[in-house]
């Protein structure tokens, strides 16, 4: 009963959701400290970030101040009118085209999920960690009972068979009802969340955090600090 109503706070002033962000925030600031006394700026790689993120969650003050760019990439071509950003295309499983180091802190938020299957998570995590020698990764935890991304208790364990069939009844989360199965497989795949197994071997250098609600795990946290 108390994580229902702990749920159901998610959206108010004070919710559960806003404190999370909060919390990330803070963990992302201290890298950008300690980062900026030591090169005198900061340069990030967002991997599947937007500026909306930086917008919502980081004082601009702060962020000038301590001389922070961010690139963000994504798969599709996008804009962005603002000199803290860059929009920059790239496949967040395989940036060759940028060396080792290439910059500051790589961050990302809820992606490793979205980016299909096991050996591109891999992949993912690897650019993570060649690309700067920090990085700061969140990922919604696969035991916590309700999924984000379908708002459903229990959604992702139950079978994909299962999951598509439901998918093509009503809306779930942010799904809208699948016209066919084809449309409800890719809806279902889309997001592959990770335990804590996985994803301390993704990320073995990290120091793990566990985001919880009540006395439940609801995300997971890696920092290379």
């Amino acid at each position: 009963m108390k994580l229902i109503h702990a749920l159901q706070d998610m959206d108010s002033e004070n919710s559960l959701s806003a404190r999370f962000r909060r919390a990330r925030a803070a963990h992302v600031v201290a890298l950008i400290e300690k980062t900026f006394a030591e090169r005198g700026q900061v340069r990030i790689a967002d991997l599947g970030g937007e500026p909306t993120y930086w917008q919502i969650l980081f004082d601009r003050a702060f962020l000038e101040a301590h001389k922070v760019h961010i690139s963000l990439f994504n798969p599709q071509p996008f804009s962005v009118d603002d000199p803290l950003f860059t929009a920059a295309v790239g496949d967040a499983c395989d940036m060759h085209e940028h060396a080792d180091n290439s910059f500051d802190l790589v961050h990302s938020n809820s992606v490793v999920e979205h980016v299909g299957d096991w050996v591109r998570m891999e992949a993912f995590a690897r650019e993570c960690r060649r690309l700067a020698p920090r990085y700061y990764v969140q990922t919604p935890y696969f035991w916590f009972p309700v999924e984000p991304h379908f708002s459903a208790p229990f959604f992702h364990w139950r079978s994909e068979q299962t999951r598509a069939k439901l998918l093509m009844k009503r809306k779930h989360g942010f799904s809208e009802i699948a016209p066919d199965v084809g449309a409800a497989m890719r809806d279902v795949q889309h997001a592959r969340l990770l335990d804590k197994a996985q994803f301390k071997f993704l990320y073995p250098d990290a120091r793990h955090v566990d985001e919880k609600i009540l006395v439940l795990t609801k995300s997971l946290i890696a920092i290379r600090d």
